[in-house]
């Protein structure tokens, strides 16, 4: 179960779960700030009670400066900069947050705060103390200030980045779990390679002479098998090798549609020693035949254009489909599955945006890549019979 499931009050993000967080925090904030500093230099004159009173009187004025600090850390500094790994802007804009804060309890040190004094106390004297200090002296006002803002943006910044780091966390032990059972669901249903791939080396044997496109089939899917089975389990694989396998992939389609199918590819001739995470790309060429040509019974056709450009790839893939097909790619387990995937692996460092129109339907992505250092020669284990 998902921490916002499970602890709604604390880690959801739903407007009736934040507005009742934020009305207890600041609530618990402005009562232990009137306890406190009505004990704080209490002499036994006025009584406490009014002592009490002109406490937290003064303490849900300075919440102004208290939530200006607070809100800014929490939602512009953190998310922005320091969870982005920009650290100088980071130290920068606190440094602001702070300052800001402590201008502003100086100016209401000097304007709100001797009003305080002098109706809830009587306090004539001390009022003018303060008015005094916070026009003549600012720096003992701001360092008065300074002092708030660093408590209680130091104590809203450490919520915040606990309850970051929880989710995250959490969010990794799901998908650790995901994925041992997907490695479990998956050795289950294994059967042993060599016996499959001798079966298909018999089955492409058998049918050389006899049926010839039934062979270049058989021994287009002994590649991709292979591919998957022997490559796929390292974390990322040569980048021009996933491509070789979908443009093995879109061959197959092409042989299953009797080279009825309009196809257009545009790979990349040099792939300059990128790296990718295993089988990315597939899921969204396979989402295209799925939901797309495979419902077109007059010209289907499909477009890919793959460019390297600055350790970037840019990829964007088009589809025809017909009117009648329900858009439900967006929600599709491939297309899902994929965003998954993006957002764990490369966070920060890619853009999906897919487009769903009556017609087509058109994917782009953009996914910064890594150079895959070469220790030894890289070989090629398959080549795909057909060349379209």
């Amino acid at each position: 179960m998902q921490p916002t499931q499970q602890y709604p009050f604390i880690f959801s993000d739903a407007p009736k779960y934040r507005i009742r967080r934020h009305l207890a925090f600041w609530g618990f904030w402005w009562l232990f700030q009137g306890v406190l500093y009505s004990v704080i230099g209490y002499t036994g004159t006025p009584t406490y009670s009014i002592r009490l009173l002109d406490s937290f009187c003064e303490s849900l004025v300075y919440m102004i400066a208290h939530i200006f600090v607070g809100f800014m850390l929490m939602y512009f500094v953190i998310p922005r900069f320091l969870l982005k790994q920009k650290y100088w802007l980071t130290a920068l804009w606190v440094a602001i947050s702070f300052l800001g804060a402590a201008v502003i309890s100086t100016i209401l040190s000097a304007t709100i705060i001797p009003e305080i004094q002098r109706v809830v106390m009587h306090d004539d004297v001390h009022r003018l103390y303060l008015r005094k200090r916070a026009i003549f002296e600012v720096h003992l006002a701001l360092m008065a200030g300074l002092r708030g803002g660093i408590t209680i943006g130091g104590i809203a910044a450490a919520i915040k980045l606990m309850k970051h780091w929880y989710v995250k966390e959490q969010r990794n032990l799901q998908l650790q779990k995901e994925n041992a059972e997907a490695q479990l669901q998956l050795l289950k249903a294994q059967v042993h390679p060599h016996f499959l791939f001798n079966t298909l080396n018999n089955i492409y044997s058998h049918t050389q002479n006899t049926a010839p496109v039934a062979s270049q089939l058989v021994m287009g899917l002994s590649d991709m098998l292979r591919f998957m089975l022997y490559e796929c389990n390292q974390p990322q694989v040569p980048l021009e090798k996933e491509l070789k396998m979908v443009q093995d992939y879109i061959s197959l389609e092409q042989i299953r549609y009797d080279k009825n199918l309009d196809v257009h590819v545009d790979l990349p001739a040099n792939t300059d020693n990128l790296a990718i995470a295993p089988l990315l790309l597939l899921p969204l060429v396979e989402n295209c035949f799925k939901h797309g040509t495979s419902h077109m019974i007059d010209q289907p056709w499909l477009s890919l254009h793959v460019a390297i450009e600055n350790n970037r790839m840019y990829v964007k893939l088009m589809n025809g489909k017909t009117n009648e097909v329900t858009r439900i790619n967006f929600k599709g387990i491939g297309i899902m599955n994929v965003r998954k995937r993006l957002d764990f692996l490369y966070p920060g460092k890619h853009e999906l945006t897919i487009t769903d129109e009556e017609e087509v339907f058109i994917v782009n992505l953009c996914l910064e890549l890594e150079k895959l250092p070469l220790t030894k020669k890289e070989t090629s284990s398959y080549k795909l019979a057909y060349n379209g």
